[in-house]
């Protein structure tokens, strides 16, 4: 991949190490200009559409101020008082939103693969912000560079993903993006009924090393970085599913504090009970740390889709 200007951005597979690099390279540089100048010239001209047809606090609010500090106007679709409560369709409403000529649109969409199967009808460019349970790939361009920037590298390390692996869509785009990498090891944790989805294992087959564990307390100290998700109580087909699965894994510091090493800790949030308030403590928590990376890293990909 030599350039991503005018592409859609759909899934964590279409990217390849080098721009991976070259955008968290691009990422900090970023962040230093917009720490030395608040705003920046590169997007000024430019409006970027936020779609989100599925509640977001960090995704949707890291890429307006992305873009914001980029120097490029916001359009905010308000789902709560839009012409789909009269029965229109997304299909239409994206079609018209497109219709407007928006530079960039980003779109949240509970029905995985939405974005894909509307491509064709819509001019802008798509930035996929999460599908269901499918994907999330700009959620795994921010887990990626944070932990490129704690350790100055993504090779070589061991990686636990623990939690709702079947219905969360952050370990699958997590796990692709990994695959770009050398040298990696990825421990999935998680109950049987929520271990990682088949067609993951498929995709990153041969290209990682990877164990199916169910108790986290067996590699603690094997693991560089542990990624903790809550169970998606929103996508489970049966709610007495979460009621039965309920606090079936948590991470506390009384927990971590047993170990001689303790890997950075990190969680896509919004948390519930699977990540203690109590580790918020450690100097392995990087979760909050992780989140501020969004606005960078979003603004580096909203630039080179732009062509900035």
């Amino acid at each position: 991949m030599l350039s991503l200007k005018g592409q859609d951005i759909l899934s964590a597979k279409q990217f390849d190490r080098e721009i991976l690099l070259k955008l968290f390279k691009l990422a900090d540089e970023l962040r230093e200009e917009i720490r030395e100048k608040k705003v920046l010239s590169y997007g000024k001209g430019r409006v970027m559409a936020t779609v989100f047809l599925e509640p977001s606090t960090r995704t949707k609010l890291s890429f307006q101020f992305a873009m914001k500090r980029l120097g490029g106007d916001v359009i905010d679709f308000d789902v709560t008082t839009s012409s789909l409560a009269k029965g229109e369709t997304d299909i239409d409403t994206l079609r018209i939103i497109d219709g407007y000529e928006p530079d960039i649109i980003v779109l949240r969409q509970r029905k995985p693969l939405f974005p894909m199967k509307i491509k064709d009808l819509i001019k802008a460019p798509i930035i996929n912000a999460g599908d269901g349970w499918n994907e999330h790939p700009t959620q795994a361009l921010l887990d990626v560079y944070t932990i490129w920037r704690v350790f100055g590298k993504v090779d070589g390390l061991t990686i636990g993903i623990m939690g709702d692996l079947k219905y969360g869509r952050t370990p699958s785009s997590l796990s692709y993006l990994l695959s770009k990498f050398n040298d990696i090891k990825i421990y999935y944790i998680a109950p049987k009924p929520l271990q990682i989805r088949e067609e993951v294992l498929q995709y990153i087959d041969g290209k990682i090393e990877y164990e199916i564990v169910y108790d986290v307390t067996n590699i603690i100290e094997k693991l560089d970085v542990l990624y903790v998700t809550r169970l998606q109580k929103e996508r489970l087909p049966d709610q007495s599913i979460y009621e039965k699965l309920k606090g079936s894994y948590k991470l506390t510091a009384d927990l971590l504090q047993r170990y001689k090493k303790i890997p950075i800790i990190m969680h896509p949030l919004p948390r519930t009970w699977e990540l203690d308030t109590s580790v918020d403590t450690l100097p392995q928590a990087k979760y909050f740390e992780q989140a501020r990376n969004g606005l960078y890293i979003r603004a580096a990909l909203i630039k080179e889709v732009l062509g900035l």
